[in-house]
């Protein structure tokens, strides 16, 4: 092709020219002396600032820019690698299944939109470096969406789409002297992006590293290295196949820590095989990331060293057995993630800090599979999965959701025909080249054990087709596709595979489908506060064979910072950069913040729920079961600590054996006072420091408690009770209580210190999470909202005009109020304070059955203090905030800042809940303040009030902090099955078809 003609972008069956054939990410060197991690020697970056234009669309751009006489030295500069929305230029937009296009331009698969459809004119001069002169010149693209055009010195060179997978094409004929002028154009839509339409922000531009490379005289252009274990799982067979260009000699050394396997072989140009037997390797897995050291030493036909080429091998064995998936000959069970790669600041555009910082946080949270959501990653990413020992199911660069999901689909006024790819042949060599792409670069990783086709983009012939490939490509590694249990013409898929399917539908499905393991790619929708049951998917692998796992959704909050109009910054999300359309903060599903990619609150419950070792008390003893495939539990250290009330009373290091896959029992031998309550911790630790962890680090931990929380009441006082007009007063020594005679508790005052700025009231709402907006609570609970805000103890219109009872004794006042909420049918609560002569005030509030007036969202009291009390400590659940149906954290004594209790996500929600709370400090600096005795029951300490919290859509919208605002009671779980309708479960609800009540207590300190 000697010109480029734009017509090809809107053909799909025009998805290259001139691309060179696609082949393994392996490095190779001029010598021995560069380490693994290094960056060939042959390579010449062209990373840094490139010349730049931006169009609207085609017919807007400089469509003469690339000849060699335009001199465009003085356009504007942009950084490569990084997306042009990001650099400043066109907008920022997500959306989820739509198309980007939709409503402002009708476009049917196959066609791109015309009106707008940026193009991106990239230049960038350069020099050939010394050391390639001498050889050809070839040029790699890593990533650049959606597909561009490509000329040098003014020179047609070639076009390529596939954003995912490297685009690489020969220099070599257009190459001169001195400075060369490159130049790209860059499309960001094309008939390809009917392909991309993946959940994500909407980029465009040269987003992954961009480099220049030559090759010696012999030169081994792909690798394939395999390695086959016996059926014994004992010794194996290397076997590599070359793709060699001239010919020579090539000597291999295959290296561990006890031994080299040395071989040595002729090659000449074209295929090249070797086999080498290899006794008793060490195996790779998850657990035990083992790799060996491949050097392949390459000579040229005149016995000089040519290039050297280093790998890492791990040997291992991935497989179907029985209907079940099995790695080295042990069942597994996926405890996954998707991820997308991801950065507030850059985008897909992800450094190697980035990457590195993920692969260390996903190992120390006990996850050890990674599902590429929905695209080949960097190289990089595989690299490290290899090393510190993750499963990935690799995923072509595949996503069509718009074009069969939608509600054209539903009203019937299209049927299965229009989905994309589905049967339409123009789109048939299109995938089938994503998927090969894909599979020729990464299939050296022991890392990746499954293919994936794509991700929804419903069924048909072109994805049996795909699936047909990869078989043929490959009979080591299953091939996976969720789209099959969308559309069941063509079996698509080695393993069943469903996404958000609830664990109820999962045991019926298999209990009349046993042909296949069932794995969820996709479950626990983590939007927001989320993560709720998400046990009963993790313990069902464990009760069902056929069932192996699964991959939440997802890794890290899509997002975007920006600041607002006040020049404070906050993650942007869909429809905060003005794009229409969008889809909001669906973006923000991640266990992990955008900002700093630090764990979100959740991370907790993921950590302990894929923990590979379940600890369990009774009746003195702990019961270990080890779920591990290949770790003994004596490899690490197990730690038995006694506390009271957070102070350490006993500790001991132990040694627990237990084999893989194997149930112990260890015998406490505790002898503990009746005194107090005791809590009894077994933890099982690093042994020694990892690559992604120091030694101390906790895998897994148990828990039970011995005795009763008690706490010591104060010295009894003179109680004086006086009963004014309006308000009730109770005074001791050094306090003073005060109720408002048809209001409720308005003061508190603690030697002579205001603790309350408002009076303590019911409440039975919480600030909506985004899946209790997602699945209508509010519509079935609403009336619970109109109740908390507008409460009264007197109902005018019905000449209701209650006032509270008293009883009084020399030690003890109890005042009881009733209200009446604004609910139809009509309730009623009742609130009991207790004065006791030692300043402690016991509340307890009633809720009669009622169920007939919607689900009840909380049953909480809450307090208005001073925001001074910024200082908590509780006792209870923790570290991170707790949930009836998300409850699996530590019990201890742990402190924080109250502002430290607002989860960032990216919509301001439900937060901060602390469960089995047995007491909470709220001090300001001086360590005055006020004790919660709260008896078990949640506890909540925020700068906002519930209604403050729900108005806002970003954190930058809530209000200035007044006060310190307290809720103590109980509330429905958060659910998290997805976020487009599950409900919390059952069980974590809160039973109002029956009377409710809570009790706590509280006292100024």
């Amino acid at each position: 092709m000697n010109e480029f003609n734009y017509e090809i972008v809107k053909d799909p069956r025009v998805f290259q020219q001139n691309r060179l054939d696609a082949h393994s990410d392996h490095e190779y060197y001029d010598s021995e002396a560069y380490a693994y991690g290094e960056k060939s020697n042959f390579k010449y970056s062209l990373n840094g600032t490139w010349k730049f234009e931006f169009a609207k669309n085609y017919e807007c751009c400089d469509k003469n820019f690339y000849e060699d006489g335009r001199d465009c030295k003085g356009w504007d500069d942009i950084k490569v690698p990084a997306h042009i929305q990001l650099e400043g230029y066109d907008k920022i937009m997500y959306v989820n299944t739509q198309y980007p296009w939709d409503g402002h331009e009708a476009v049917e698969p196959g066609e791109i939109p015309t009106e707008e459809n940026p193009v991106g004119n990239y230049v960038k001069y350069f020099t050939v470096p010394e050391f390639m002169k001498k050889g050809p010149v070839y040029i790699s693209f890593q990533g650049v969406e959606s597909g561009f055009a490509l000329w040098l010195n003014g020179q047609y060179v070639g076009y390529s789409e596939d954003s995912f997978t490297p685009s690489e094409f020969d220099l070599t004929p257009f190459i001169r002297e001195g400075e060369n002028k490159l130049a790209v154009q860059v499309f960001k839509w094309t008939a390809g992006s009917w392909c991309e339409d993946q959940d994500f922000f909407r980029f465009s531009g040269i987003f992954r590293e961009v480099y220049l490379y030559t090759v010696p005289e012999t030169h081994i252009r792909d690798i394939r290295i395999q390695t086959l274990l016996d059926d014994d799982y004992k010794d194996a067979t290397l076997v590599i196949d070359m793709d060699v260009v001239g010919e020579g000699l090539v000597q291999m050394t295959l290296s561990d820590d006890d031994a080299d396997v040395l071989n040595k072989m002729a090659v000449e140009n074209g295929e090249n095989h070797m086999e080498i037997h290899v006794r008793e390797p060490k195996l790779w897995s998850a657990e035990h990331p083992y790799l060996f050291d491949l050097q392949l030493n390459v000579f040229g036909p005149t016995g000089r060293l040519s290039e050297v080429i280093k790998e890492k091998v791990g040997f291992r064995r991935f497989e179907m057995k029985d209907h079940m998936m099995h790695i080295n000959g042990k069942r597994i069970v996926f405890k996954g993630v998707n991820r997308h790669e991801f950065s507030s600041s850059t985008g897909r555009a992800l450094s190697e800090e980035d990457i590195l910082k993920d692969i260390i946080t996903i190992k120390q949270n006990n996850i050890n599979a990674i599902r590429t959501s929905h695209y080949p990653n960097q190289t990089f990413f595989y690299r490290l999965c290899d090393i510190f020992g993750l499963y990935v199911i690799d995923e072509t660069n595949l996503e069509t959701h718009g074009t069969w999901q939608t509600p054209i689909q539903i009203l019937k006024m299209r049927d299965d025909s229009y989905a994309v790819p589905g049967d339409r042949p123009e789109y048939t060599d299109n995938v089938i080249d994503r998927a090969h792409n894909m599979f020729e670069r990464d299939k050296n990783h022991p890392c990746v054990l499954i293919w994936s086709l794509g991700n929804e983009s419903y069924g048909g012939t072109n994805l049996r087709k795909m699936q047909d490939k990869f078989h043929e490509w490959d009979n080591t590694r299953l091939v996976h596709y969720e789209g099959v249990f969308n559309d069941r013409r063509v079996d698509l898929s080695d393993v069943e595979s469903t996404m958000y399917v609830y664990v109820k539908d999962i045991k019926k499905w298999l209990s009349e489908h046993r042909e296949k393991p069932y794995i969820n790619c996709e479950y626990m929708h983590a939007m927001g506060n989320s993560c709720g049951a998400m046990s009963k998917y993790t313990e069902y692998a464990y009760e069902e064979p056929l069932f192996q796992g699964g991959f939440i959704w997802d890794y890290i909050d899509q997002a975007i910072t920006k600041k607002d109009v006040n020049g404070v910054e906050f993650e942007g999300y869909g429809g905060d950069f003005d794009d229409r359309p969008n889809d909001g903060s669906f973006s923000g599903d991640g266990i992990c913040y955008s900002k700093d990619r630090e764990p979100s609150p959740k991370m907790q419950e993921v950590k302990f729920d894929y923990s590979n070792i379940k600890i369990t008390f009774d009746e003195g003893k702990a019961i270990i079961e080890n779920r591990n495939l290949f770790t003994n539990t004596n490899e690490y250290t197990a730690i038995l600590t006694v506390e009271k009330l957070g102070d350490l009373i006993a500790e001991e290091e132990l040694v627990i054996d237990c084999p893989p896959l194997e149930t112990t029992e260890y015998a406490l031998e505790l002898d503990l006072p009746r005194d107090d309550e005791y809590v009894v911790t077994l933890s099982f630790v690093l042994t020694e420091d990892t690559m992604w962890a120091k030694a101390g680090h906790e895998v897994a931990y148990g828990q039970t408690t011995v005795g009763r929380f008690t706490f010591e009441r104060g010295p009894k006082q003179q109680l004086k009770v006086t009963q004014g007009f309006h308000n009730l007063g109770v005074k001791g020594d050094d306090f003073e209580v005060l109720f408002v005679g048809q209001k409720g508790l308005s003061s508190y005052k603690y030697h002579g210190k205001e603790l309350l700025k408002r009076i303590v009231m019911p409440n039975f709402w919480r600030p909506m999470t985004e899946n209790d907006l997602a699945n209508q609570l509010p519509f079935r609970a609403s009336q619970w909202k109109l109740a908390s805000k507008y409460i009264s103890t007197s109902v005018m219109d019905q000449g209701i005009n209650e006032f509270p009872q008293v009883d009084a004794t020399d030690e003890r006042v109890k005042v009881t109020y009733t209200y009446h909420l604004a609910t139809k049918p009509a309730g009623t609560c009742q609130v009991e304070y207790v004065v006791y002569a030692d300043g402690l005030v016991e509340c307890s509030l009633r809720l009669p059955a009622s169920a007939d007036i919607g689900e009840l969202p909380e049953l909480s009291m809450t307090f208005a203090l001073d925001s001074q009390l910024e200082n908590l400590e509780w006792y209870g659940k923790g570290p991170e905030e707790t949930y009836n149906d998300r409850d699996h954290g530590k019990l201890g004594v742990f402190r924080n800042k109250v502002a430290d209790n607002m989860a960032k996500y990216l919509v301001p929600q439900e937060c901060g809940n602390h469960q089995d709370t047995r007491y909470a400090k709220l001090t300001d600096n001086r360590g005055d303040g006020v004790l919660f005795l709260t008896k078990n029951n949640g506890f909540s300490a925020l700068p906002y009030t519930v209604y403050e919290i729900d108005e806002a859509m970003h954190p930058t919208e809530l209000p200035p902090v007044h006060f310190t605002h307290v809720r103590i009671g109980k509330q429905m779980g958060v659910a998290g099955d997805d976020t487009w309708g599950a409900k919390t479960h059952p069980e974590f609800m809160l039973d109002n078809a029956k009377d409710m009540e809570i009790c706590f207590s509280f006292r100024g300190i």
